[in-house]
Order: structure tokens, then sequence, then C-alpha cells
């Protein structure tokens, strides 16, 4: 039998922690079309800005997103290739 290593398992966990909620899944499929603005983002979440904002920086804070200014605008984008993955999962198996 072969399981998956105590560091791997950590690491997965949390990774879980951080995306589970429901608003930060959506965030990441929206991140999945490319590199968006925390405005941008808010309006395809249905989220005020500042909650927004929250949110991705939990997920940055995590080494999940990575951010670039561009003047007094912030961009992000996904930092970690798990990401894309989990939602590929989540589309597979939670409809």
């Amino acid at each position: 039998m072969q399981l998956l290593s105590d560091k791997v398992l950590s690491a997965a966990a949390e990774c879980l922690k951080v995306m589970a909620h429901p608003t930060r899944l959506r965030m990441v499929e929206i991140l999945m079309q490319g590199e968006f603005c925390v405005n941008q983002i808010a309006e395809f979440c249905q989220s005020p800005p500042h909650q927004a904002c929250q949110h991705l920086r939990l997920m940055q804070g995590h080494g999940l997103l990575a951010s670039q200014r561009k003047g007094k605008t912030v961009y992000y984008r996904i930092n970690s290739p798990r990401l894309p993955s989990l939602i590929q999962c989540l589309r597979r198996t939670c409809k």
C-alpha cells in the first residue's frame, strides 16, 4: 500500500482549509481565465470590493495567488498549479 507522506497531507489540508469558502472557489474559477483586478473580481463574485480583497489577500498569503500593482490598481493571478486542478476535481465530482 502506498500512502501520501505526512508532509503532503499537511500541505493538502492547509490548502483545502484556505479554499473552503464558496467565494474563494469562485475567485479561482475567475482567475483561471486570466489576470483581474480586485474590482473586477468583486463584481464577478457579487461581493463588496473590501471583502473580495480580504479573500484575495488570504489566498495570496498562503502562496496560492500572486499580485502585481499597476498604478493604483492591484491585479491578481493564480500562483499555484494546484488551484486549477482543484477546480477541475470539483467540476468532475461535485455536480
